[in-house]
């Protein structure tokens, strides 16, 4: 078995596996273009592997090999950027409700006290 099947059954793989997770709801669509978008570039260039070699050498690259490594890390970086971004999104959004919930919990404890009274 050569190079580009195994390239090939693994972006597949990849590719299935987040469509599984998006449908089964354990992964929102969100989070997932990313990794769809990086498998279906895996598939494309598996396939079309000649397009892979162009664009390494139109790029100054001398193997391959090393960008497709280089084109892996950006895609990682700029991935874990964006996670960044959706984390950050979620602190501030837990920080709100944990002040709202602790509102709340102050105007019931001051109703509570009235009606004992």
């Amino acid at each position: 078995m050569n190079i580009h099947m195994v390239a090939l059954l693994v972006s597949v793989a990849v590719f299935l596996f987040v469509i599984d997770l998006v449908r089964r709801r354990r992964l929102t669509f969100k989070y997932a273009v990313g990794w769809l978008l990086v498998s279906s570039g895996g598939i494309f260039f598996a396939v079309f592997y000649r397009f892979l070699f162009a664009c390494a050498a139109w790029l100054g690259f001398e193997l391959p090999s090393n960008f497709i490594f280089f084109t892996l890390f950006c895609v990682f970086v700029f991935l874990s950027l964006l996670l960044t971004v959706f984390l950050c999104q979620q602190n501030i959004r837990n920080d709100l409700m944990a002040q709202k919930i602790a509102l709340l919990e102050f105007e019931l404890k001051e109703l509570e006290k009235k009606l004992n009274v």
